[in-house]
């Protein structure tokens, strides 16, 4: 696809204090539309908090420098040994290939420790993020396709989208595979549609976020079936791979709180 959309020259006098050339990655674009987007999401849904833009602001700092440290150490970690065989490689996975359970893992307690220092209901907010979440996961799944990274297996069905551009991270170019990117937005706007029905009905604060986070469990583990980037590595012989195995864990976690949060409909 696209992993590169334009690149820079920057002028001489300037190249002391910055690189020859600026290069914007289709990647990063994406992640930066979806933070947007989530932004004025939550902002529109935490007004009733009494959050305004600077405090909201605050915390968004927080929370994108938690999922950049989760979702990069959960990618590098699926297949270390290549990294440290090659350190160079690390440079060039920046411009795309993150760990979505990753980056969710390490957003989630700093999320959840902010509020509490500000004295501001958790469990009302994390059902703000169960909009955000899907949002902005969608456009970063824009950009893993457009980037290469995150693809499926090889495809011989009119599915097929074949990377060929020789800086896609794909690891198998120029043959047909799964879109498994795409599938993975099909998955979150699956959820944000079952999130605006649900939110009428909604019992108790937290059921939301408890919902999105179950359903995307189990959408992950479908397209972990058609995911054909093989290097993330897998446990029990084959039987799962790491996201999967993630995903089961949240599942049974999100249950218990449900469980919990049902019979406790106190704000916390």
């Amino acid at each position: 696809m696209f992993p590169k959309l334009v690149t820079i020259s920057i002028p001489e006098f300037l190249q002391g204090f910055l690189p020859a050339h600026f290069t914007l990655h289709s990647y990063g674009l994406m992640i930066a539309l979806g933070v947007v987007a989530a932004f004025f999401i939550s902002l529109r849904k935490t007004k009733k908090f009494g959050m305004d833009a600077d405090k909201l602001s605050s915390l968004f700092v927080w929370v994108i420098l938690a999922a950049f440290i989760g979702g990069k150490l959960f990618f590098f970690m699926e297949d270390i040994g290549k990294y440290i065989a090659d350190p160079s490689l690390l440079k060039r996975a920046l411009g795309g290939g993150f760990v979505f359970y990753g980056s969710l893992i390490f957003a989630i307690p700093t999320i959840v420790l902010w509020l509490r220092k500000n004295k501001i209901a958790v469990r009302p907010f994390l059902d703000v993020l169960s909009f955000a979440g899907p949002v902005v996961h969608s456009f970063g799944r824009v950009g893993c396709f457009l980037a290469g990274c995150c693809h499926g297996k090889v495809c011989s069905s009119w599915l097929g989208v074949t990377f060929s551009n020789p800086d896609s991270l794909a690891a198998i170019k120029n043959v047909p595979l799964y879109p498994t990117q795409l599938f993975d937005i099909l998955v979150n706007l699956f959820i944000l549609f079952t999130i605006y029905l649900v939110q009428k009905k909604q019992k108790f604060d937290g059921q939301l976020f408890l919902i999105y986070l179950m359903m995307y469990g189990v959408g992950r583990s479908i397209v972990e079936l058609f995911r054909g980037d093989e290097a993330r590595g897998f446990l029990f012989g084959g039987a799962l791979s790491h996201s999967q195995f993630i995903a089961i864990i949240i599942i049974i976690i999100s249950l218990f709180v449900w469980r919990k949060w049902s019979k406790n409909t106190e704000l916390a």
